[in-house]
């Protein structure tokens, strides 16, 4: 009789266990009953698990091919609905919102050169603000064109500049709708408030940074052709808000949308002076914007005369000096304290070093001419000096002498 063997190979001749030895567990079926053959059963589980197989990527190929061919099976993705949206004045989108109008860029040609800035407007007859600098390469024939936020550009023409300050005014003809920005009170700016810089940094218009005023009555120089005669004395703000080149000319605004200073010059690392006169390099937190009481002065005269005044003291002071303080020259031709003038009307004579201005220190001569420079013709001024005979706090009127 054979036994079923499950161990054997497909084919292969039943084997019958040797005798005394007791069959495989699970032996075949019972003694007359039919064996089913283990190919079959083989060949019916590899048919179900094919089908199994080719029944899923058949379904999961009609679900990319409806999904795609937007059948039954869309995908749809939450967002939330924008409710009316109203800006707060006091907002950095409210200021810039209201501010925006006002500020224009300048595109400046003539003489071989070109540059870019920015500019506000001052008031409804087209007068603009800016730097100095800016228009520059306009020279006396160059060319100063304006655009608008609104993307309209004009002609404009200069109506003064002053180097000095790096102040100038230009003015647009034929253009309504303008909208001047408010001037503030650059002396009530305490140091921790906050700020907004517009302008068009490397031509790129409109742009919005916002920071806080870091330090006030920071005196810096800028400018220069190697002569002196055009660098730029200013008793600044300092701010962190983000001021790049084409940023100068640029309104500095206060969170009640007052502009208190207009945007001059940064510090940056050594890389130069590109050839629009403007510092090489990005922002690092250290821009310096004119203070918007001594523009506005500097602008109303500019706008009704064509030119500006420097307050002046009546001496020469010597730049050479390597002490603290600033020393009046000592001339063996010229003499250093112009007779009849402030300085002279006051008492002060050559060799006198000047260290302290209404209290403020002075270190430098850089520094006391910024100091007077920040003042008005007419304004008095305590000079705290010292003298081989010790030091003496002198009162000077300051005098008035064509930028």
């Amino acid at each position: 009789m054979h036994r079923y063997d499950p161990w054997a190979a497909p084919g292969s001749a039943p084997l019958s266990p040797p005798a005394g030895v007791p069959g495989p567990p699970h032996a075949g079926p019972a003694e007359g009953e039919p064996a089913p053959p283990l190919r079959r059963r083989l060949r019916l589980l590899t048919g179900a698990l094919v089908l199994a197989l080719v029944s899923g990527g058949v379904g999961g190929v009609v679900g990319i091919q409806l999904e795609r061919a937007g059948g039954p099976v869309q995908v749809r993705l939450p967002q939330v609905a924008e409710g009316e949206r109203t800006t707060d004045p006091g907002t950095i989108a409210g200021i810039a919102e209201t501010a925006l109008p006002g500020v224009v860029t300048l595109y400046v040609r003539g003489g071989g050169s070109a540059g870019t800035g920015t500019g506000f407007v001052l008031d409804d007859r087209g007068h603009i603000l800016t730097n100095a600098h800016v228009v520059g390469p306009a020279g006396g024939s160059g060319r100063i064109q304006v655009t608008f936020n609104s993307g309209d550009t004009v002609d404009a023409v200069l109506v003064g500049a002053d180097s000095g300050y790096d102040l100038a005014v230009v003015r647009v003809d034929g253009v309504s709708g303008l909208s001047p920005l408010p001037l503030g009170d650059s002396d009530g700016v305490r140091v921790g408030d906050a700020v907004v810089a517009i302008g068009s940094p490397f031509d790129l218009d409109g742009t919005v940074t916002a920071g806080i005023i870091s330090a006030v009555n920071r005196p810096i120089t800028a400018g220069g052709d190697g002569d002196g005669t055009d660098v730029s004395y200013v008793n600044a703000l300092q701010t962190d808000a983000a001021i790049n080149p084409g940023n100068s000319g640029g309104p500095l605004v206060d969170t009640g949308g007052r502009v208190i200073g207009i945007n001059s010059a940064i510090r940056t690392p050594e890389l130069g002076i590109g050839p629009d006169g403007e510092a090489r390099g990005g922002s690092v937190g250290l821009g310096f914007a004119i203070p918007v009481n001594q523009a506005h002065r500097v602008a109303e005269e500019l706008i009704n005369t064509g030119r500006a005044t420097h307050p002046v003291i009546g001496v020469m002071v010597d730049m050479g000096f390597d002490g603290v303080g600033a020393r009046v020259a000592s001339r063996s031709e010229d003499p250093a304290v112009v007779p009849g003038g402030p300085g002279d009307l006051a008492g002060l004579e050559e060799g006198d070093v000047i260290t302290a201005v209404d209290g403020e220190r002075v270190r430098s001569g850089d520094e006391l001419i910024v100091r007077v420079r920040s003042h008005r013709p007419g304004d008095v001024l305590e000079l705290t000096v010292e003298r081989e005979d010790g030091e003496l706090v002198i009162p000077v009127t300051l005098g008035a002498a064509d930028g």
